[in-house]
């Protein structure tokens, strides 16, 4: 598994991360094989979140990781916090209450990185950087980031906390590229030319800021997987030939598109099946080539200009 410098901290992490919010819905022997596969095909960054399975997640993992020989050091942790029931929480308050709650759960002594998850625009970022500072003092926190945040929403936090922000986690996938779209469209009156996130692709890549690709295989926001979708067929079609190919499977490519791009990117998987984290993982092996890339981006349904 190729490794890349989370927001050039000199934290190498994994490329491709599972993320853990499917996790409340196994057991812990399950949990244990989902880990242990994880971890033996390189996957070694687990990204976690308060509210997933209302907390659950994260006492599975604990338990079901008890039951492997992986030590805590040789994995990552991360994870998020600032949605609340009905409304977002980035008080000082809560966010050092939800990562006390998160190292319990997890039963860890740290986190490697700390996201904010969805943006609050009730925030002050005076609070937010007191918080960040108490946390990494007191050796809960290492690491720092966001999620779903466009460029000045970082900014504007960035200007009051002491810590770089390295991280930003935002849907990206084949069937959801707006990022991508409006900066091939530049110069255009098109809607695919529209900023939608104000060119997060382009200055997180400026700024050194690792884009954490959430929902890689989703259409919409969790309306489903286009994968092996008869809504889709042109796409599939295209994945399937040069799955083909390579001979792997679709899922693998669709991941490999993303690694594909120079951004280095982190793709963060959702899957709990071990036979599917295998294939997923087989993607760190795989360069695609530009007009492999461009094909599958065409037979997305995007035009070029």
């Amino acid at each position: 598994m190729k490794q890349l410098d989370l927001g050039k901290s000199g934290l190498m992490v994994s490329e491709i991360a599972l993320g853990c919010m499917r996790m409340s819905d196994l057991s812990i022997q399950e949990a244990s094989k989902v880990i242990e596969t994880s971890v033996s095909e390189g996957m070694t960054f687990f990204d976690h979140a308060d509210i997933y399975g209302g907390g659950a997640s994260e006492e599975i993992f604990a338990s079901a990781l008890k039951q492997t020989s992986i030590k805590r050091e040789e994995i990552h942790l991360q994870t998020k916090c600032g949605i609340r029931k009905g409304f977002f929480d980035f008080s000082k308050e809560h966010i050092i209450a939800s990562v006390e709650g998160s190292l319990k759960r997890i039963n860890t002594d740290y986190v490697d990185t700390l996201l904010l998850h969805r943006p609050d625009t009730l925030m002050e970022p005076a609070e937010v950087a007191e918080a960040f500072n108490d946390l990494q003092k007191s050796g809960k926190v290492r690491h720092f980031g966001v999620s779903n945040q466009n460029p000045l929403q970082v900014d504007l936090l960035q200007k009051s906390v002491d810590q770089k922000l390295i991280a930003n986690q935002l849907q990206f996938g084949v069937m959801h590229t707006g990022m991508i779209d409006s900066g091939i469209n530049a110069n255009m009156k098109n809607s695919a030319s529209i900023f939608h996130d104000g060119g997060v692709l382009e200055y997180s890549r400026l700024k050194e800021i690792t884009i954490q690709a959430w929902s890689p295989y989703q259409y919409g926001m969790f309306e489903g997987v286009f994968l092996g979708n008869e809504k889709f067929p042109e796409i599939n079609q295209k994945i399937d030939e040069i799955a083909d190919r390579y001979q792997v499977s679709n899922t693998t490519i669709a991941t490999a598109w993303i690694l594909r791009h120079p951004a280095n990117m982190q793709t963060i998987v959702g899957s709990m099946n071990p036979d599917r984290i295998k294939q997923i993982a087989q993607a760190s092996d795989i360069q695609l080539s530009r007009e492999e890339w461009y094909e599958i981006y065409r037979a997305a349904g995007n035009q070029l200009p």
